[in-house]
């Protein structure tokens, strides 16, 4: 190559160079830290506060060496040497995690109801799984009587009987009459779709009158069980529930300073169990805002270290313009931790209760229950989308799942993320559409195994072909549609609310401490689909994904150090793996 060759090869490189630093800073940014990694002198200004070293899963298969954060957001990340460049003696704190375990972004619980889990032992009564009607009769009830009064609570709450054990020898409004005659009871099973209430909780709903006369058999959505003698028996399924429970001494029970306790308490439960984001499933649970009035209270005086997400709730026999209009005004609430975006829908119940709204029919021949038309939920969806709120909709049976999708797709607006939530079984044509129109879906992962014999249990109750194939988790991402991962919490006990143990579920498809084979096994997850729909996923579902969710530069530092690597260590052993340290902003917020 001749001399002109040369200086014009030059002059390109050149260009070249200057080209990249216009186009790509983070390259130059890059060979300039490299650089000073070199010396191990960063240059006036570029000290992190904190580096970290180790095996970092940055989040959609991604793993890095180390990163870098300064003022609460990641300013590096990438291998050791890079890293160095932020240090600076004396300034920079240095952890290094290196064979300890794992280094990942913060966890995202995608949809529970810690506000009502928590505060429901503060005011109420809660038990698990309590399968002994005689005890539940003898003790259980009286003993929660007994707590009301004490704290000048005019209304008995509960929560968690198991409804397959009660079914047999369901407990009356007689019996609980006995106990209380003249404090409203009301008993949630621990699905929470089903209740046991005495006779004055029914008086004060204007189901019937004192001297017996029914006033209402039906509650739209519901069903009142209705007794031999043509009363109610006091028991009530879904709606219907929803129904008497507005009737209680709703402002008593769930205040504004039981809320802000309450939050303590989540914030606690979560940030040792990995979780810095939390959408609720029913913000207005007792039908006030008293939780949106906390959550705005608790971050102003800068006590809030997670994201929250608040859902408002319409029942179907609400007004639903009204409602809207109320979901809309408690915006005012929001903050830069607490976002109030979501109206929250049941679609339909559980498809084990029978309640699912499902085709084919179930063995007995019924359909389940639907709250809502897709005519409904279509003008839901629209009016909800024109607001800036995006929904939130419970769906547990496929055609529950379909008649949302449907909905989403002719009154929604695809950018929303309209949300369908559980989802126990979906029809092969809507995965599709729900890939197209960008449907999410908030995924049950930690249901997603059953014991040995379970399919012949369920077999005489659920439709046919659904016996064995339930809680799908692959598909959704063979189909590109965003999942996320949700603990539910504090529906059905015994099962796993912290994220690793929801990890192991999905990877294996066994729980890991009930005996049996693995379940359906072609929807299992690889460890990194796993941790996807547990951080960037959920933060993708709440509309934060710029922010959180990922080790990226300019997001806040929301990580963990894990003390097991669970992206190599026994399958067997990923549930036992914990947070040691929770970090929120930069700042580390837990310390096991």
């Amino acid at each position: 190559m001749g001399q002109c060759g040369r200086f014009r090869t030059a002059l390109l490189r050149q260009i070249l160079r200057m080209q990249e630093r216009i186009t790509h800073p983070c390259k130059q940014k890059k060979e300039e830290t490299d650089k000073m990694g070199e010396t191990g002198k960063p240059s006036g200004g570029n000290s992190a506060d904190l580096v970290v070293y180790g095996k970092i899963f940055t989040s959609e298969n991604q793993t890095v060496e180390a990163f870098a954060v300064k003022d609460g957001r990641y300013v590096y990340a990438g291998d050791r040497k890079g890293a160095r460049a932020f240090i600076e003696e004396g300034k920079t704190e240095v952890i290094d995690h290196t064979g300890k375990g794992l280094v990942m972004p913060s966890c995202g619980n995608g949809h529970a109801h810690y506000f009502t889990g928590h505060a429901m032992p503060m005011v109420g009564t809660v038990v698990g799984g309590q399968d002994d009607v005689d005890k539940f009769l003898k003790e259980i009830v009286p003993a929660a009587v007994e707590k009301a009064k004490a704290n000048g609570i005019k209304t008995v709450f509960g929560f968690g009987w198991n409804y397959h054990t009660f079914s047999k020898n369901m407990p009356t409004r007689q019996q609980l009459d006995a106990i209380s005659p003249d404090i409203p009871i009301y008993f949630a099973d621990e699905e929470g779709h089903k209740g046991l209430v005495n006779t004055i909780a029914l008086v004060n709903a204007g189901i019937m009158k004192e001297d017996g006369t029914v006033l209402k058999t039906e509650i739209r959505g519901g069903e009142i069980e209705i007794g031999p003698d043509g009363t109610p028996t006091g028991f009530l399924k879904e709606q219907a529930g929803t129904y008497v429970r507005s009737f209680l001494d709703n402002d008593r029970l769930f205040s504004v300073d039981v809320a802000k306790a309450t939050i303590k308490t989540i914030q606690d439960q979560m940030l040792s169990e990995g979780y810095t984001m939390y959408m609720d499933g029913w913000s207005q649970y007792f039908y006030n805002d008293h939780f949106y009035q906390a959550a705005r209270q608790v971050d102003e005086a800068g006590d809030m270290n997670f994201i929250l997400g608040l859902s408002y709730e319409i029942e179907s026999w609400m007004n639903v313009d009204k409602t809207l209009a109320e979901a809309d005004a408690v915006r005012k609430y929001a903050t830069d931790h607490v976002l109030t975006n979501w109206i929250k829908l049941f679609m339909d119940g559980t498809v084990e209760g029978g309640t699912g709204f499902v085709d084919p029919l179930y063995p007995d021949g019924h359909q389940g229950l639907v709250n809502w038309t897709e005519e409904e939920t279509t003008d839901i969806t629209r009016k909800a989308n024109e607001k800036g709120l995006s929904m939130h909709i419970h769906t547990m049976g496929n055609k529950a799942v379909n008649q949302c999708v449907n909905a989403f797709v002719s009154g929604g607006k695809d950018e929303m993320r309209n949300t369908v939530v559980h989802v126990r079984n979906v029809d092969q044509s809507d995965w599709q559409r729900m890939a197209d129109h960008n449907i999410y879906a908030t995924a049950g992962m930690l249901w997603h195994d059953m014991p040995s014999g379970a399919a012949d249990l369920l077999k005489p109750l659920v439709p046919e072909g659904m016996e064995d194939k339930s809680y799908p988790m692959k598909t959704y991402f063979d189909y590109g549609i965003n999942v996320s991962s949700h603990s539910d919490f504090p529906a059905l006990s015994g099962c796993p609310d912290d994220p690793f143990g929801i990890m192991e579920i999905a990877v294996t498809c066994v729980h890991p401490t009930v005996k049996g084979d693995p379940w359906w096994y072609d929807e299992h997850l690889t460890r990194e689909q796993a941790l996807t729909a547990l951080t960037i996923n959920c933060a993708k579902q709440m509309f934060i994904e710029d922010e959180r969710g990922s080790i990226k530069e300019g997001k806040y530092a929301d990580f963990l150090l894990v003390d097991k690597d669970v992206l190599s260590c026994p399958a067997d052993e990923i549930h036992t793996a914990k947070a040691q340290a929770t970090y929120f902003e930069g700042k580390k917020v837990y310390s096991a």
